[in-house]
């Protein structure tokens, strides 16, 4: 069957690769992905992969052609650009999903990659440095990555088993996002930085400076007869209605 070549097409990362090293091959800003087939369609249907959460990171890596790629090294907003694409060329663009009981429709075609502060970042370097407005502290922070939301899903349902009724999904996702305070890049320190000393008014303003300078995909989206936007949902049923 070797006279059977599958197409693949090439996917613009949003963050235009200037977050990886240079010997990172995703720091060419790119990423070459297949055509779905049948065997992909067995994964998203595999139950063992959809009940541990991990069924559209394992479509992601069977899709990606370059297998020098690291998958967990992927930001979450190139991530989502590969999701969106990997739709689009199995499915088609346009996509339907329903919000506060009405049926949607969206073309994904039509999605945009959010334009985000560029003079801020290092080529090559995942870290970027900030001023906490009502304190003074100096942090740094990085994106996150695949490796890093699969540590803070682990550490979460850690958590779960202790406390039922805990619900520190921010904190523990600022633990892992900034990475040192006032120059101190201790893991421990950080932890009690996050817990005992960063105000709810220096939260708010880190997490929207994030938004500024984090390379995703623009998945806001206007109901019908609505002024305000929803995120545009990616989950199982993103690819295969069925499938859920």
């Amino acid at each position: 069957m070797s006279e059977f070549k599958l197409p693949t097409e090439q996917v613009e990362l949003p963050s235009k690769g200037l977050l990886y090293s240079e010997d990172n091959p995703l720091s060419s800003g790119k990423v070459e992905i297949k055509y779905m087939t049948a065997k992909e369609e067995d994964i998203l249907t595999n139950q063992s992969y959809i009940k541990k959460g991990i069924v559209l990171d394992k479509l992601l890596q069977s899709l990606i052609v370059d297998k020098n790629i690291k998958y967990d090294d992927l930001i979450v907003g190139d991530k989502n650009a590969l999701l969106i694409a990997a739709r689009i060329l199995g499915y088609g663009s346009t996509y339907e999903f329903e919000y506060e009981g009405e049926k949607q429709t969206v073309d994904l075609s039509t999605l945009e990659n959010k334009p985000f502060d560029e003079s801020v970042i290092t080529k090559g370097k995942n870290e970027f440095d900030y001023e906490l407005p009502k304190t003074g502290t100096k942090i740094s922070f990085k994106i996150l990555d695949g490796r890093d939301e699969r540590s803070i899903e682990r550490e979460l349902q850690g958590l779960k088993k202790i406390n039922k009724d805990a619900s520190p999904e921010l904190s523990t996702r600022l633990k892992y996002i900034i990475t040192a305070v006032n120059g101190n890049p201790d893991k421990k320190g950080v932890r009690e930085f996050v817990d005992n000393f960063l105000l709810a008014q220096d939260s708010r303003a880190l997490r929207n400076y994030i938004k500024l300078v984090q390379p995703d995909v623009d998945l806001t989206f206007f109901p019908d007869g609505s002024s305000y936007d929803v995120t545009i949902p990616i989950g199982l049923s993103f690819f295969w209605p069925d499938a859920g």
